[in-house]
């Protein structure tokens, strides 16, 4: 009975799970087809957590007619949630595909668990296990082929320097992620559409005090090769990269639990490539192909290796 039971949560946590990759994975090829309709990266991030505060506005209602209320620490997690995860993610994401194909650009993304091996190690002085050592190493080799770096290919130094960035803003979700399961921290509709309204406030900010450009316009984009307005560009990044993909990465995490949802959520990479393929005509080269299987299988050795904190 209790392996049933395990069953039929798992294939429903899985198709939830799938969903979610799918879903995240879109945020890349939508946020191209608005950079490249003239939108700046900052806009795109605007867009995409202004809408994603929007269309969450009735769940977070329902939470809070259902008795939730604030408790010390809940206003500051949600605070830094949209801070970093939220606007800092977001802004130096699409900074990177603004200047790199949406597959390179969320590969070097998704070096944030090298990146956060290397501080915790550095914090603790605790060696990682070898395979652990051995993920790193295959995820930097398989960005330097990513990169195409061996076939001299030019590198836009500016959108690997943005890369890194939403790299440490990921990883940065991660530590946070790990610690809230240590406490008692806001429910997940709260943490995302508050850190969405919060996320919203500070790229307004930005924009306004002219450190990053804010700039959009109405011109038409193009998406799989069709025209539509710009705004089914925002709705999309809004609605099913962000709150859709949150709220069912959430869902799944409940039922599969967090490390074998973060497997899963892999996937996002290669939903990513083929939705840049298919939207907006960014094909990768065999090279970077193989770079990004390397990269892919580093993560899930690292993961594999790491037990997460907190379970």
């Amino acid at each position: 009975m209790g392996a049933h039971r395990t069953s039929a949560r798992t294939a429903p946590g899985l198709a939830i799970a799938l969903l979610s990759g799918f879903a995240f994975g879109l945020a890349g090829p939508f946020a191209a087809s608005l950079l490249a309709a003239g939108w700046s990266p900052l806009a795109v991030a605007l867009g995409r957590l202004a809408g994603t505060a929007v269309l969450l506005v009735v769940p977070l209602g329902v939470v809070v007619a259902r008795g939730w209320r604030p408790r010390a620490g809940h206003l500051r997690a949600v605070a830094v949630y949209g801070l970093v995860p939220l606007a800092g993610a977001q802004v130096c994401y699409f900074s990177a595909v603004g200047r790199l194909s949406v597959g390179v650009a969320l590969l070097i993304e998704y070096t944030a668990p090298v990146l956060l091996l290397a501080w915790t190690w550095a914090r603790t002085a605790a060696q990682p296990r070898p395979a652990t050592l051995l993920g790193a190493g295959l995820a930097i080799a398989g960005l330097v082929l990513v990169l195409d770096v061996g076939r001299g290919a030019a590198v836009d130094v500016i959108g690997v320097l943005w890369g890194l960035a939403a790299a440490v803003c990921l990883a940065a979700y991660f530590h946070l992620s790990a610690g809230a399961s240590e406490v008692d921290g806001p429910p997940g509709i709260v943490l995302v559409a508050g850190g969405a309204l919060v996320g919203s406030a500070v790229v307004v900010l930005v924009g306004v005090v002219g450190l990053l450009p804010l700039r959009a316009t109405t011109a038409p984009i193009d998406l799989a090769g069709a025209t539509a307005p710009w705004w089914v560009g925002v709705v999309l990044v809004a609605a099913l990269s962000t709150a859709l993909a949150y709220l069912t990465g959430i869902a799944a995490v409940g039922r599969l639990g967090s490390r074998l949802a973060s497997f899963v959520g892999l996937s996002e990479v290669l939903f990513a490539v083929l939705g840049a393929w298919w939207l907006v005509a960014q094909r990768p080269t065999l090279t970077q192909v193989t770079g990004g299987a390397l990269v892919v299988a580093a993560i899930a050795l690292i993961r594999w290796a790491e037990v997460p904190v907190g379970m």
